[in-house]
């Protein structure tokens, strides 16, 4: 049995995409902060002798919050696919928030010694489970209301909002090192964009209890079918399909964070650009895949999700290492460009993913299904991306290592891709 999940009227749509969307960019703007201010957060939170020694602590933080990923996704899965879309979306929002702004109120490393990184962690996990549950409940309540010709280009817009939330992130971080002396943004222009996660969490909050639930939601609630654990149905009925699901979603996590944070930091730390050039390199990539992150969703309505995604992995493998050699060079309108070649390949990965992913699971535990499969994959190859990358640069002293890792990733879901039925313009199923 499927469901027409496209019961809704086209004025309901536009405000299921606007809520999908501007809930992401509240997420994401958070959840990127950390990463676009870490070599600062290095210095105050995990001070040593060794620069690389701080840093890579600060991105095992960084790769920490997601191990809490997979938990946020179980429990907010839970209250997704018992309860409603709507309150699960509510929640992993503010708690978002009140996490960013907490880590904006910090005391360092200097003030209050090893109890400062102990808080700094604490909050990250909030945020890991926030974030475990906010993307995969967005872009299940996008796909259930989208009409299945246009689910790519509905579902997309939660990654484009994904990206303008880092975008937003990595502009402030670069107005603040632009307004503020070096010396002014490590006393107290990092706390500026951590603090405003609170303003635009609450806006998110109050557009995403606007929200009706969806009608694949709404249908199994009135009969009675919700499932009552949703995780362990999921795992009993479905387990070959979550596997898959996080081999598919492995080059897109992994890409996700290569390019648009470890990137930045890589730049930086390898001395070929200014913290402040870098920042702009990144949000200039972050422009071009939130312009083209939707046309790709598009795309895979009209030739298949499998041919996106898989030309995404495609790109990675073969591009990956040609772009980290000419950031190496001098010339900085070709290393942003390199920087934007590698968005483009992302944006594809982002434009196709929700649709696909969503399309994998029935109604009763699509939120869970799409958030564990999706956060397991966070955990292995996303926040670990920016910790790997350096301790490879670390180790071998080869500044082009950190290609191998994404080329190797991308291996792994273009095989998974082989395993997949092409689902673009389907039904979905109950």
């Amino acid at each position: 049995m499927t469901t027409d999940t496209a019961a809704t009227t086209p004025s309901q749509r536009k405000r299921v995409v606007f809520a999908g969307a501007v809930g992401s960019v509240v997420e994401y703007y958070d959840f990127g902060v950390y990463g676009y201010t870490a070599t600062t957060l290095a210095v105050l939170f995990f001070p040593s002798s060794s620069p690389s020694a701080s840093l890579l602590a600060t991105l095992a933080v960084f790769a920490l919050a997601f191990g809490a990923r997979p938990i946020g996704s179980v429990l907010f899965g839970h209250i997704g696919d018992r309860h409603g879309r709507k309150p699960a979306l509510a929640l992993a929002v503010i708690v978002m928030a009140l996490a960013t702004f907490a880590i904006g109120l910090l005391p360092t490393h200097a003030s209050i010694g090893i109890a400062a990184p102990i808080l700094l962690v604490v909050a990250r996990l909030l945020q890991g489970l926030s974030a475990g549950g906010e993307v995969s409940g967005a872009a299940s309540l996008l796909a259930e209301a989208a009409p299945p010709n246009r689910r790519g280009l509905m579902t997309s817009a939660t990654q484009v909002g994904s990206v303008l939330g880092l975008l937003s992130a990595s502009a402030m971080v670069g107005l603040m090192n632009f307004l503020l002396t070096p010396e002014q943004f490590a006393e107290y222009g990092w706390r500026i964009p951590f603090l405003l996660g609170l303003p635009t969490g609450l806006v998110g909050l109050y557009v995403r209890n606007r929200l009706e639930d969806s009608p694949a939601f709404r249908k199994i609630e009135k009969s009675g079918e919700v499932a009552s654990l949703p995780v362990v149905e999921l795992f009993r009925s479905n387990f070959i399909t979550t596997v898959k699901g996080v081999g598919l979603t492995a080059a897109n996590f992994a890409g996700y964070y290569f390019v648009f944070v470890y990137l930045s930091i890589y730049l930086q730390t390898s001395g070929t650009l200014t913290r402040a050039q870098a920042t702009w390199s990144t949000t200039a990539t972050l422009i071009v895949a939130a312009l083209s992150l939707s046309l790709f969703g598009l795309l895979s309505d009209i030739i298949g999700r499998k041919w996106v995604i898989g030309g995404s992995a495609v790109g990675f493998i073969l591009l990956t290492l040609p772009m980290i050699t000419i950031m190496q060079g001098t010339d900085l309108t070709m290393i942003i460009a390199a920087h934007m070649v590698l968005g483009l390949c992302e944006a594809a990965a982002l434009g196709a993913i929700w649709g696909a992913l969503s399309e994998m699971f029935p109604t009763r535990v699509r939120y869970s299904g799409v958030g564990i499969s999706f956060n397991i994959a966070g955990v292995l190859v996303g926040g670990s991306a920016p910790y790997i990358a350096t301790w490879l640069i670390q180790q071998t002293g080869d500044k082009s290592s950190p290609a191998y890792f994404l080329m190797t990733v991308s291996v792994v879901t273009l095989f998974t891709l082989f395993s997949l039925p092409e689902t673009a313009k389907r039904a979905m199923p109950d």
